[in-house]
């Protein structure tokens, strides 16, 4: 006979008991949930206070200097990074050593003393583990470079390059054995060979290269700057010139994209850098306005996401790139000895600047200011992917965003950027007058982009 109690259908929880203990010894238990939105009404406001205590943290760790590399004893001119190293930088002087720097170790892995009469203005790697440098004693010269398990010193090159004029910059093919040298012309050289194979001139050009680079991913295409404020595009294959743009102002240096092969950085001296796409050369996709003096040097993060630049102004400034979207305030970096930036590069892992500057100092720093160096367990990396999202989510907030732009910029810096900014608005206010009570105020304003280029020529 089945009782009352037996027919009645009770139910009953049950619990993973894994759920409801810690995974490891000394984690938290874990707590249940609800996840019903009506059960927190005040969870927006908990996630607010934790985006503003995220943007805090943020900025009471930023301590992006990392270390000073030794070895110079005058001022850096040049730098280049190993294409297949992430550690090995080459960093050339005004006083003509060479030296090849470790950045895990922090320590000199390859020394040439006196390589060149006179400074080094140029260095890049070749293959097969060479190094080339050129000068302004006329020579290039092509260095053989060890695995730098221990330190060594080179005295003797494996080749010289004889020119006739002194060089400015070097660059090298990506995939042949080619580089190519900018002097008052632009010269393409083999490895094999004393002297060069084919000399690239555009036919009204009377200028001095500056800077060159081979594109990175079509590498017959190459770019180079000059002193008659034109930039220029050449192609090693037909051993001409194929497109010519002259700007308002002279370029220093520029960078080719790593993930749009057509885009180009330029930086220049009326104190902006500019973004081209190459197949529309009419005018900059985009302009970037901070540095207070001349810009002297540019490089692209390896990951194509963001890129630094150096300047007279003595600082080094990092940009973030978001392609069609409006210009980014920088990071700026500055130390109160350091003297006019004159050369910069990112690390191939993309986490750390060098920067080299006329006090004879190659710094090292965090591409991302707050960034922990060293190991980060599973827990951390959670943590802080968390306080990013939480940044970005609540960007839009009057208060995470002011402190999340936030600076302390040292009074130097501060007075220059204030000066620039007093004049530029001088300069705007004088416009809109002179347009007020002439005739020029019948026509529409020249946009921004229309003023940077003056002529194309093919």
């Amino acid at each position: 006979m089945v009782s009352d109690f037996e027919r009645q259908r009770i139910s009953v929880l049950q619990h993973a008991p894994e759920q409801h203990l810690p995974t490891r010894p000394g984690d938290p238990t874990p707590q249940s949930r609800n996840l019903n939105p009506l059960m927190h009404p005040f969870a927006r406001a908990r996630e607010r206070t934790r985006a503003l205590n995220a943007a805090k943290m943020d900025r009471i760790f930023a301590k992006p200097f990392v270390a000073a590399l030794e070895g110079h004893i005058d001022a850096i001119e040049t730098m280049a990074k190993q294409p297949d190293s992430l550690v090995n930088v080459a960093s050339g002087s005004w006083g003509g050593d060479v030296i090849i720097h470790n950045l895990s170790t922090r320590q000199i892995t390859t020394k040439i003393p006196k390589a060149h009469k006179g400074k080094v203005s140029g260095l890049c790697y070749a293959s097969a583990d060479g190094l080339l440098s050129c000068g302004v004693d006329r020579t290039v010269k092509l260095w053989s470079i060890d695995d730098g398990s221990n330190e060594s010193v080179l005295t003797q090159p494996i080749n010289i390059f004889p020119g006739k004029t002194a060089f400015n910059a070097i660059d090298h093919h990506r995939s042949d054995r080619l580089f190519a040298t900018a002097s008052n012309i632009v010269q393409i050289w083999d490895e094999t060979k004393t002297s060069p194979i084919s000399n690239l001139t555009f036919p009204t050009s009377t200028e001095t290269i500056a800077a060159l680079k081979f594109n990175l991913a079509e590498p017959s295409i190459l770019a180079s700057c000059g002193s008659d404020r034109t930039f220029t595009l050449y192609d090693i294959r037909t051993s001409k010139a194929e497109r010519r743009v002259i700007m308002n102002f002279q370029s220093t240096s520029l960078s080719w994209s790593p993930t749009l092969p057509t885009l180009l950085l330029l930086a220049s001296e009326d104190h902006n850098l500019y973004t081209f796409d190459v197949r529309h050369l009419d005018r900059p996709t985009q302009i970037y306005k901070a540095h207070s003096s001349a810009v002297t040097s540019c490089d692209w993060s390896p990951t194509g996401t963001e890129f630094v630049s150096g300047g007279w102004d003595k600082t080094v400034r990092i940009w973030q790139f978001k392609d069609g979207k409006g210009a980014q305030r920088p990071e700026v970096y500055h130390t109160k000895r350091m003297q006019r930036v004159t050369s910069t590069v990112f690390s191939g892992d993309a986490r750390f600047i060098l920067s080299g500057s006329d006090d004879g100092n190659v710094r090292v720093w965090k591409a991302k200011a707050s960034e922990k160096l060293g190991v980060v367990t599973a827990r951390e990396r959670a943590a802080i992917e968390y306080r990013s999202k939480l940044k970005e989510r609540w960007s839009v907030d009057t208060e995470v965003s002011r402190i999340s732009r936030s600076r302390h910029i040292p009074k130097a810096v501060r007075s220059t950027d204030k000066l620039k900014h007093t004049m530029v608005e001088a300069r705007r206010v004088k416009e809109e007058r002179r347009r007020k009570h002439t005739r020029a105020g019948d026509s529409k304003p020249k946009a921004e982009k229309k003023k940077v280029v003056v002529a194309e020529q093919t």
